[in-house]
C-alpha cells in the first residue's frame, strides 16, 4: 500500500465510499444529504494542511485521510484529522496506515499533539485503533450525536501527545 498526495482526479474513487459512510450517517458528524460538490470541498484540503489516499498496488484508491490544523491562532499547535476507509478494504490495515501517516505527518510539520473533536462512541473500531495508537478520551459528549439505529449516544474528545 502506498499513501500519497489527494489529487482532485482521486475524488472520482473518493466519492463513492465517502457518500456511502456520510449517508449512513454513522460515523461523521457530516449531514447525511451532504452533496458531492460539498463533500469534495470539505474533503479536499489545500496546502498548509493536507489531504492523502492510500492506494494499492494497480492505483486503486482504498482509502483518504485529511489532515490540519484542529484550532486557529495560539491553539494552531494541535493538529486534527479525519479518515475514510473504504467498506471494501475495511480490516485491511488501511486505517492504521493512514492514521499514522497523519501523526508522523503532524509531527514533522511541527504539531506538539493531535486531537479528534467527535468519535462516535459507537464507532467501536475507531476507537479501539486510536487506542492502540496512544490516544487517550479526555471527556466524552452524553448523547452528542444522533446514531440512526442506536439513537442518541456519545461523542469523544481523544487526544495525544508526543
Amino acid at each position: 500500500m502506498l499513501i500519497r498526495e489527494a489529487t482532485t482526479e482521486d475524488w472520482a474513487a473518493i466519492w463513492p465510499f465517502f457518500h456511502e459512510i456520510v449517508a449512513a450517517g454513522e460515523t461523521f458528524t457530516y449531514p447525511p444529504g451532504l452533496s458531492e460538490t460539498e463533500g469534495r470541498d470539505w474533503w479536499l484540503l489545500t496546502a498548509p494542511n493536507r489531504t492523502v489516499v492510500a492506494v494499492d498496488e494497480d492505483g486503486a484508491v482504498l482509502g483518504t485521510a485529511k489532515m490540519n490544523n484542529n484550532h486557529m491562532g495560539n491553539a494552531a499547535h494541535v493538529a486534527g484529522a479525519s479518515y475514510m476507509v473504504d467498506p471494501a478494504h475495511a480490516g485491511q490495515g488501511v486505517g492504521r496506515a493512514l492514521c499514522e501517516y497523519t501523526i508522523e505527518w503532524a509531527r514533522a510539520a511541527g504539531f506538539r499533539s493531535m486531537q479528534f473533536n467527535a468519535v462516535v462512541e459507537t464507532n467501536v473500531h475507531a476507537v479501539a485503533l486510536y487506542r492502540s495508537l496512544g490516544f487517550e478520551v479526555l471527556g466524552t459528549l452524553p448523547e452528542g450525536f444522533r446514531h440512526p439505529t442506536k439513537g442518541y449516544v456519545g461523542l469523544h474528545i481523544m487526544h495525544r501527545a508526543w
